[in-house]
């Protein structure tokens, strides 16, 4: 009783309530739930929820108001003293780089070669695994195709052009481009699930389409590229590894090339992850801010647009758990109910952030200082 009156008024003035009515409540199923979250803040409360210690009936309006209620920075504040024990720890592992070569391998194993059956019953038709744009629809599918049209007309693709896509997922944005605009596409990818799936999609419809099993930094390409795109990738990368990222496409990229680079933002500067995400669902992965990617960039980049749609991301989110909530029965048997309930937070807890607007998207083109502004850039 004593702990639910505590996290009570940690939540006052949010308009959550423990075992309240509305669909945004946290329902207790166990008084654990308080314990956890003492004991290991956002992962305990994460892990207690995919343990079954507690409930809510609509994840992302919860998560929504916890940010906006900045109770997160609240009961840190409270935990001041329980968590001063780790911070040398934390200082010693901040010297090494956790998105060294190995180390991106395996993470990316983690997530995207899951099972290409979880991904083609949750996503759209092309297995877009990034934000849709849906400034003209309702509709996911076409949500996506949107979204890739925008960046091939922001890229200003011709017929004949050379196309490099660095983190390439399963070729959707190059199967697009190959298809409607007449490019060859090379992508980049750790997954070997994810290529062998986009290999064969693109090699069906007989598209100008490669996937090469590389980290950015082992790439040698033989001759520059027209334009390099990356698309939900940098948020992989690490801020340790900004520089030498960008210096790499610095170098794919021709001198009168456009790159573009579509990411997650974050409206603070970090260096790790959420430790519950950083544990179950992206490891070592860490949004970048608008500080990071501009000192990153600078003496190599122009900046000559900078495009967010964070609120489109909140939709996607939601448009994926729906069907992933649709076809579970299709997946139940294969990975169980823990792993259900750890899909659900993971993607009604990411609609909540950009529903607060502490996370965004961003559409940044990029073109090498030095060169001319391209001219169509700015009339989309």
């Amino acid at each position: 009783m004593e702990q639910a009156n505590l996290f009570n008024d940690l939540l006052y003035g949010s308009g959550i309530e423990i075992n309240g009515s509305n669909p945004w409540d946290i329902q207790i199923n166990s008084t654990e739930t308080f314990e956890r979250i003492l004991l290991d803040g956002s992962l305990g409360f994460g892990e207690a929820y995919m343990d079954g210690l507690w409930d809510c009936d609509d994840l992302a309006e919860l998560i929504n108001r916890l940010l906006r209620a900045n109770i997160v920075d609240k009961f840190d504040a409270m935990m001041t003293v329980r968590l001063g024990a780790a911070i040398g720890k934390q200082k010693f592992m901040d010297l090494f780089n956790p998105q060294n070569i190995t180390q991106s391998k395996d993470s990316v194993r983690h997530h995207y070669d899951i099972g290409n059956d979880l991904y083609t019953t949750m996503l759209d038709k092309r297995l877009t695994y990034t934000c849709g744009y849906w400034r003209y629809t309702d509709c996911l599918e076409q949500a996506q195709e949107d979204k890739l049209d925008l960046i091939c007309r922001k890229l200003n693709l011709k017929p004949g052009m050379r196309i490099l896509d660095i983190g390439c997922g399963w070729g959707s944005l190059m199967h697009y481009a190959a298809e409607k605009y007449g490019v060859e596409c090379d992508g980049l990818t750790l997954s070997v699930e994810q290529a062998k799936l986009g290999q064969k999609i693109a090699d069906k419809q007989d598209l100008p389409v490669n996937f090469i099993l590389l980290d950015y930094r082992e790439f040698q390409p033989t001759e520059p590229y027209d334009a390099v795109v990356s698309v939900g990738m940098i948020e992989h990368v690490g801020p340790m590894n900004y520089p030498d990222y960008f210096g790499n496409i610095h170098r794919f990229l021709k001198n009168d090339g456009v790159f573009l680079l579509h990411t997650i933002g974050g409206v603070t500067s970090k260096t790790k992850a959420d430790p519950w995400f950083d544990r179950y669902i992206f490891p070592n992965g860490v949004i970048p801010s608008l500080t990071q990617l501009s000192t990153a960039i600078e003496t190599l980049f122009n900046v000559e647009d900078l495009h967010n749609f964070g609120p489109c991301y909140d939709k996607t989110l939601t448009a994926w758990y729906h069907n992933f909530s649709e076809h579970w029965f299709l997946l139940e048997s294969k990975y169980g109910d823990r792993f259900y309930r750890m899909w659900r937070y993971y993607l009604l807890a990411s609609a909540g952030a950009f529903r607060a607007r502490t996370l965004n998207v961003w559409q940044l083109v990029l073109t090498k200082q030095g060169g001319a502004l391209p001219s169509y850039i700015r009339q989309l």
